[in-house]
């Protein structure tokens, strides 16, 4: 079996530093490939690096905890989750009752120990048996997710001009060099913006992630193309440019 790839994220440097220890005491086989300091590169990582483990700070900027996780449980192949908090509140419950592991900081040896056994069992697991309960973490973190606020206009330099563009009217953000294309029915316009940092603004209920460099309008999206095994490409309505669909966001085109 591969080493167990591990993605640690944790706003705060100490406890995330603290937990690296840990972990290389306790888990030496296992490789960290990823110690981010907020959500959004937690998420970036994740679908560059694709880690088995992800020990995710329930409290970070651009993306919480909460919403890195929903966005992982959604992918092809989702890692195993364990919520690191120093917070014990309701959701600890929640955690409990359902297919997740956490940690409370300030985290302890022993503790950290248990999780790992629990996560080298689940590893054993015939590839035909879920992992997690994707499902049930969807769900649970529907509840726990404070509700969205209205997004705001994407502000994009044309000349001199800056345009105000609603992005319901945005049919897709690519990554561009240093730049970030966003695409309406009838224009162009860049902005500096990381296409990553700009996930944290959106309704991911709209706008959905179909490779690390693009995001669609879920509104815009004609038809799903199966090229073959690993590739898949989207048709959008009236428009002739074809989207990539990464191998981890194909789920979400499947049928009903």
């Amino acid at each position: 079996m591969n080493p167990c790839k591990v993605l640690i994220a944790d706003d705060e440097e100490a406890p995330r530093e603290h937990l690296r220890l840990l972990l290389a005491k306790a888990w030496p086989e296992a490789q960290l490939v990823a110690a981010c300091a907020n959500g959004v590169d937690a998420w970036d990582e994740a679908l560059a690096l694709e880690p088995d483990v992800c020990f995710l700070d329930i409290r970070m900027p651009g993306l919480t905890g909460l919403q890195v996780a929903q966005r992982l449980s959604a992918l092809q192949s989702p890692p195993q989750i364990v919520f690191v908090t120093a917070y014990n509140d309701h959701a600890l419950a929640a955690f409990e009752a359902g297919a997740l592991d956490y940690l409370v900081k300030p985290l302890d040896g022993e503790r950290l120990a248990r999780t790992i056994t629990r996560l080298q069992q689940r590893r054993l697991q015939p590839a035909s048996t879920p992992a997690s309960a994707p499902a049930d973490l969807q769900a649970l973190l529907q509840q726990l997710l404070p509700r969205r606020s209205v997004m705001r206009p994407i502000q994009a330099s044309v000349g001199k001009e800056v345009r105000l563009i609603a992005p319901e009217d945005v049919i897709y953000f690519e990554s561009d060099a240093r730049y970030t294309r966003v695409v309406t029915a009838d224009s162009e316009a860049l902005i500096r913006t990381p296409l990553k940092e700009l996930i944290a603004s959106l309704d991911p209920d709209l706008f959905w992630q179909i490779h690390r460099s693009v995001l669609v309008n879920s509104r815009a999206v004609q038809s799903a193309l199966r090229i073959d095994e690993n590739n898949m490409q989207l048709s959008l309505k009236g428009r002739s440019e074809k989207l990539p669909v990464s191998r981890q966001f194909q789920g979400l085109f499947k049928g009903q």
